[in-house]
């Protein structure tokens, strides 16, 4: 089963249901998340917690932690972007095999690591 790190922008995507994507969809990859997309998702629409489009998503996604070592090699780049970078650090230390996103800037990178980015399946 290939392992799936969900950029931001798609695990938006699926939450708000604006991507041809769904969970139903991706159920058969082990999809990685970082908390960082979670609290940009709450930030950005508002949601107030508890929320109901939340209550499962732990079921779905496995998160990876946001943790000293990856916020430092965040620091060091591949991108100018902070965020982008934790991101791919993310993938990198769970070890996935794809990167899903939209962000046209990563994905000219076509890898992270040996991690392939890329925009669908």
């Amino acid at each position: 089963m290939a392992r799936v790190f969900l950029d931001a922008n798609v695990v938006i995507d699926i939450i708000e249901e604006r991507k041809e994507w769904s969970l139903d969809d991706l159920n058969r990859y082990r999809l990685f998340v970082s908390p960082l997309s979670i609290h940009i998702l709450v930030y950005l629409y508002k949601y107030r917690i508890p929320n109901s489009k939340l209550d499962r998503i732990e079921e779905y996604w496995s998160f990876i932690a946001v943790d000293k070592a990856v916020s430092l090699k965040a620091l060091q780049g591949p991108t100018k972007d902070y965020e982008d970078n934790i991101q791919l650090h993310s993938a990198a230390e769970a070890n996935c095999d794809l990167f899903l996103t939209r962000d046209k800037k990563l994905l000219k990178m076509k890898f992270f690591g040996k991690t392939k980015i890329i925009q669908e399946f």
